[in-house]
Formats: structure tokens, C-alpha cells, sequence
């Protein structure tokens, strides 16, 4: 019997940017999955236009209603806008909005309506302004699943990247860098590696916070005092973890052989050498949460909206993703 093709929900993002138009050129495209897009009907469509692109957008009530995606057409969840959007031009009276399909992606993927969720990007500095609360997907999403730590993972074909802490100011990151963080980040990276991607024994390559790992304390105390302890813990509990190791070095082929997943200290330091080797072809993928959310890799790009100059290659692979990851919570893949 022909198993279910899995359902995911995705997420138009910031209606000045690109999220649209990367949604409107799904339906240039064979996606082997039921893919409802959640939005404002009247912006996809516009965006289709201006793109030259000729497709059938059809309204569902839920993404559990989605049919099976084909050529040419798009199944639709439909929010409205709360403003009229113009591509390239940011308006806080959409921050709501933005938020809103935030919140009823993941909630279709709670409830089980949907598979998974895969997020477009948003325009962080337009829902700050608004007066609402937003560091980001991951700590969005964390909050409104109850998930007591997400870990951001980026994803490529050959590499893994995942962070110990995400969008904090530089200055603050020595700090949150705790034992106990640690540990529970290398937790869910072994758990989920296991139980999303298939892993038997995922091989947790850890990099340093300071240049040279430290250097025996030379250039920094935090390798010697918090985390070369708690890998030593976590070795004693089975987990194959290695390091700390100096971030300089660690990117080479010989390493990265070695080892299943790079976990960084801070955003940069993993995510720099992750998208210079895979830019386009880079997913990001939350682990510790309930659901299963990847994403693009890319943000907003106001001045390429509208023009058919932007590239759906990340959100492809995010669908594709997203598609393996639903496979194997169900036992299928």
C-alpha cells in the first residue's frame, strides 16, 4: 500500500521581501509532498504576476487540506495582510501579520494537520520595532511549543553545523556558555540526529570559544574550566563527543571526515565557514522542538522582491528536507 505523501506547511515570511516570490516559484517546481503555503492569496498572486510566472492558486481551510503539489499550481491557506505589501518597502503594521504565520504554522504541525513546517525569512527589525519581543524562528518556535531548549542546526549535503548559542550580542556569549547548556545541547544533537536523521552514533566534533582552543588557558579559561569538564561527563554517558577543538582548523576535509556534526560556541563562528562552503544550498533545521521546522538559509533580500532575480534553491531544500525528515517520524524513509 502507497504510504501518505506527508504535509508541510510553509510559511510566506516578510511580505516586502523575497518569501513570496520564493513561494509563488513552488509551483514551478515537482515537490513529491501535499505543500500548503500559508499567506495573503492577493500578495502570492501579485508576486506570481510580476514574476511573469502562470499560477493556479487554489484556497484551502487548513493545511491537512492540501492536495498533492503539482506544476503550476499552489494550495493557499489564506491570511490576510494588514497592510497592502510593496515589495522592498518594510511596514510595521505587517509585523502582526508576520507573527501570525509564525504562530498557525506551527500550531498545524501541534495539532497534527500538518508534517512539518518550513519558514521563509522574516524581517527581525520590523517586529522589534512593533513593539513585539522576536530574537528569531528558533526562539520563537521554542516558546510557543513549551521546548525548554532549541538548538539551532544548519544543514548542507556533505556538512552539519549546529550552534550552542544563537543570536546573542558577542559580548554575551561567554557568559551563557554554562556546563549545564553544554551538555543538554549535545543531548539534543545526539538525540535528534538518532531519531530525525537516521544516525546510530553521531560523531559531535565540539569547537573552542577562543582562538586555539584556548591554548591551555593562555588565550582564555573557558575550554579548561566549563567545557573540556562537561565533554569529559558526556563521554562518560556514551555520547561520542571530541574536542574542544580550534574553530580555525576545524573545517578542513580531514576533520570534518571525522565527524558527523561541528557544534559551534556562537552564530558566527559556525555558520561563516558553513555558508561559505554551501551558500543556496543550505537548510536550517531546529532540533529540541516537538515539530520538525527547517528553513532557508537567506534572509529578506528587500531590493531583489519582485524582480525574478531571487533563487528558491534554500527553500527547495528546506521542502526536501522537511519532506525526509516527516518520512522518517513516520517510520517510512
Amino acid at each position: 500500500m502507497t504510504e501518505p505523501l506527508p504535509t508541510i506547511v510553509v510559511t510566506s515570511g516578510e511580505p516586502a521581501g523575497i518569501g513570496p516570490d520564493l513561494c509563488a516559484m513552488l509551483a514551478t517546481h515537482d515537490l513529491d509532498a501535499r505543500i500548503a503555503v500559508l499567506g495573503d492569496a492577493d500578495l502570492l498572486a501579485a508576486r506570481a504576476r510580476m514574476l511573469g510566472l502562470a499560477v493556479e492558486i487554489s484556497i484551502v481551510r487548513d493545511a491537512a487540506d492540501a492536495p498533492p503539489h503539482r506544476r503550476g499550481a499552489l494550495a493557499v491557506v489564506p491570511v490576510p495582510a494588514r497592510a497592502v505589501p510593496v515589495p522592498g518597502e518594510l511596514d510595521l503594521a505587517n509585523a502582526g501579520y508576520v507573527l501570525e504565520l509564525l504562530e498557525r504554522g506551527c500550531d498545524a504541525c501541534v495539532s497534527g494537520s500538518a508534517d512539518a513546517l518550513v519558514t521563509a525569512p522574516v524581517q527581525k527589525s520590523v517586529i522589534t520595532k512593533a513593539g513585539m519581543p522576536f530574537s528569531g524562528h528558533t526562539e520563537f518556535l521554542a516558546e510557543r511549543t513549551g521546548a525548554p531548549l532549541p538548538v539551532m542546526m544548519l544543514a548542507s549535503e556533505t556538512l552539519r553545523v549546529a550552534l550552542v548559542t544563537t543570536h546573542l550580542p558577542l559580548s554575551a556569549v561567554p557568559g551563557a556558555i554554562t556546563a549545564e547548556r553544554l551538555e543538554r545541547t549535545c543531548e539534543i544533537v545526539d538525540r535528534d540526529l538518532r531519531s530525525r536523521f537516521g544516525i546510530g552514533s553521531p560523531r559531535i566534533l565540539v569547537l573552542g570559544l577562543n582562538p586555539h582552543a584556548g591554548e591551555q588557558g593562555t588565550l582564555g579559561t573557558e575550554e579548561r574550566d566549563v567545557i573540556e569538564p562537561a565533554l569529559e561527563r558526556l563521554s562518560r554517558r556514551g555520547l561520542a563527543v571530541h574536542g574542544p577543538v580550534a574553530a580555525d582548523t576545524a573545517f578542513t576535509r580531514e576533520s570534518l571526515e571525522r565527524c558527523d556534526v561541528v557544534l559551534a560556541m556562537y552564530h558566527d563562528q559556525g555558520l561563516a565557514p558553513l555558508k561559505a562552503l554551501a551558500f543556496g544550498g543550505v537548510v536550517n533545521v531546529t532540533l529540541g522542538l516537538p515539530i520538525i521546522r527547517t528553513s532557508v538559509d537567506h534572509g529578506t533580500a528587500l531590493t531583489l522582491a519582485g524582480t525574478g532575480r531571487a533563487r528558491p534553491d534554500s527553500l527547495l531544500a528546506a521542502i526536501r528536507l522537511a519532506r525526509e525528515l516527516g518520512l522518517q517520524a513516520r517510520g517510512t524513509a
